[in-house]
């Protein structure tokens, strides 16, 4: 698990620690092991260097292989920690890479590549996940695919800098090391103090893709905090109105939200002290009395009446130069002096690393909380940070969350970092919900979503309906298909709803309607992909665990180079039942012209499950960004 150099590893270090002023070469002996059913532990000492190494891996129910690794300093003089990395094999003949990786408003874009006699580096230095890179990799062969052939997987639960080490040069067989990214000086133990490696979690499958992406939605299922109603519709205001927070105008979006079945109002940026743009404000987190001269409980309560939940926006890390905070306090910002004068979106990083802070931040925030009705903190996260610090950064980033949800635990928090900057395992044990990208764009949405699934479960990532003119990308699309990109994961509603006329009222309720039809499936069901032959296909569904109902997702990127699609397999259905298979109407249809159409989807089709997935389903002939939803009941 932790490659040694002093053992003859030539790769990727284990560990790397230095102690007055030289570097030391570890050699961890005197291994004791304790082994139960789902737990092995590794305590091991290296006497000469007066350190100790304990080890854990955890077999979960889920199928995922949970790995951490503890050094501790046994002397008396300070112990500097560079690196603690660990190390997992991977079968041969896995030669090929899956990474995920974007930019801004189009993370999570799948590459593929070939693994050969190389050492191939997946890494981050941003200070958090990181829209760029996420810390993940598939090693796969160039068999495998959605539903075959084999699968090594490997997710870091870190939130901050990370690096992964795709090796398989060193040794006989290949290898995958991962771990945090330490900076010169940002882990100095004492004696007897002790740093632990985030959580590696490692799953396998030898039946393609969809199979582990199962497992870690399992997983995460079992350690993100819990729910015990459905996870509401929102309906969140910022596409809408930006920093204009004109009060009439947010109080008539929210009765035209509940109208069209929104459960949750959520009020983003622009509502505190200064906030007329994104040039000042950030750190003061008092309610703008120019704004709401009687706070906001007066908005709470008018969103309460009309039955839904309230909930707001914060951005804590961050502080804007033109704000008192930074006035009284500049020196609790992040990273040094000539760093201060690196702005992103004209804000900088508070140190999170001081405790000043992160009291000042509890207290700040907590008094809005203990003051108004609010049900959900929208908690952002708008620029990189700059220079070491990220461990203490991301570690003082757990505890205000872990401090704010025990003082509020009612409250449900959501991690938003410039949309899908900072989506992983680690920070998915303290939220509920991921806004998964700033570009509700349809189309980039899907493929968008196809990479956040690939670790995490659908009811986390949320997914909203936008207006017919995407605010990111420019495009036009129908509310089918915006509403079809959406519908399967944590439904919202991001579209100014005073500019829809009644017709678009109208449907826009009857879209959320189906989506509450069958929110239980999509948010606890067993979620997979299809491959198709032809490229522009999307094929998405999920399962429910009782294998008696099925929703799929049937949706055209673009156009193909034929006038009819092979069939939409769906896959992961009992084979030997019978299902009564049936399109479910988001608003009208629009075929492609002049092709035939198949006979079912006026009346319907039965079939196997078998049958469905080694055949599949004839689908219409789609014009390009559109599709259909088909519902799948065992009769």
């Amino acid at each position: 698990m932790v490659a040694e150099p002093a053992r003859g590893w030539f790769g990727e270090p284990g560990i790397l620690v230095a102690r007055n002023g030289s570097t030391l070469s570890p050699c961890f002996k005197d291994l004791q092991t304790t082994l139960t059913d789902e737990r092995a532990r590794f305590l091991a000492t290296d006497s000469e260097n007066a350190l100790q190494l304990d080890l854990t891996a955890v077999l979960d129910a889920s199928g995922v292989l949970v790995l951490a690794a503890a050094i501790t300093n046994l002397a008396e003089q300070p112990l500097y920690v560079n690196a603690l990395n660990l190390t997992v094999a991977v079968p041969a003949h896995l030669n090929e890479l899956i990474q995920l990786g974007g930019r801004h408003a189009m993370e999570f874009q799948e590459e593929r590549s070939k693994w050969g006699r190389s050492v191939v580096n997946v890494a981050s230095r941003r200070g958090r996940t990181s829209h760029q890179q996420s810390p993940t990799v598939f090693c796969v062969d160039q068999t495998t695919s959605e539903t075959h052939g084999d699968v090594f997987a490997v997710h870091l639960a870190w939130s901050g800098n990370f690096k992964f080490s795709c090796d398989s040069v060193t040794a006989d067989v290949r290898s995958v090391t991962a771990g945090e990214i330490l900076e010169f000086g940002e882990i100095v133990l004492a004696k007897d103090e002790c740093y632990s490696t985030p959580n590696l979690l490692v799953t396998a499958s030898h039946n393609g893709i969809a199979n582990t992406s199962r497992q870690f939605h399992n997983y995460l299922r079992s350690v993100t905090p819990k729910m015990s109603t459905p996870r509401p519709v929102i309906i969140n205001t910022w596409e809408a109105v930006y920093f204009d927070h004109d009060t009439e105008r947010l109080f008539e979006l929210a009765r035209r939200g509940a109208q069209v079945g929104a459960e949750r109002f959520v009020l983003d940026d622009g509502w505190f002290r200064g906030r007329r743009d994104d040039t000042a404000g950030l750190g003061d987190w008092e309610v703008d009395p120019n704004i709401w001269p009687e706070g906001l409980q007066p908005l709470a309560d008018y969103v309460r009446t009309l039955g839904m939940e309230f909930g707001i926006w914060f951005e804590p890390e961050m502080v804007n130069p033109n704000s008192d905070l930074y006035r009284q306090h500049p020196e609790w910002v992040h990273g040094t002096p000539h760093q201060h004068t690196l702005t992103g979106r004209n804000q900088l990083v508070l140190n999170l690393g001081l405790v000043e802070v992160r009291n000042y931040l509890v207290e700040a925030i907590s008094a809005l909380l203990s003051q108004v009705p609010i049900s959900h903190v929208k908690w952002d996260h708008n620029r990189d940070l700059v220079g070491a610090g990220a461990h203490n950064q991301t570690q003082g980033f757990y505890e205000l969350l872990t401090r704010l949800r025990k003082a509020h635990p009612k409250i449900q928090f959501e991690s938003c970092a410039s949309g899908g900057g900072r989506i992983d395992a680690g920070v998915a044990a303290h939220v509920v919900r991921f806004w998964t990208s700033d570009s509700i764009d349809a189309l980039d949405r899907l493929s968008i979503q196809r990479g956040a699934l690939r670790v995490m479960p659908p009811e986390m990532l949320g997914a909203h309906i936008g207006a017919p003119l995407c605010h990111t990308t420019g495009r036009h699309h129908p509310l089918s298909f915006r509403a079809l990109s959406a519908l399967p994961f944590w439904l919202g509603i991001e579209w100014d709803l005073l500019s829809a006329d009644d017709h678009e009222l109208k449907r826009l309720s009857e879209v959320v309607a189906v989506h509450k039809r069958f929110r239980n499936l999509f948010h606890s069901g067993t979620t997979a992909f299809s491959d198709h032959p032809d490229p522009n296909v999307h094929i998405h569904s999920v399962i429910t665990a009782d294998l008696s109902e099925g929703v799929a997702v049937i949706a055209t990127t673009g156009n193909g180079s034929r006038h009819l699609n092979a069939p939409a397999r769906i896959f992961g259905l009992a084979p030997d039942a019978v299902y009564r298979c049936e399109v479910v109407s988001l608003g009208s249809k629009k075929w492609a012209l002049n092709r035939g159409m198949p006979a079912w989807l006026e009346s319907g089709l039965t079939a196997t499950g078998s049958q469905l997935a080694s055949i599949g389903l004839p689908f219409p002939p789609l014009l390009p960004q559109s599709g259909i939803l088909v519902h799948m009941e065992r009769v």
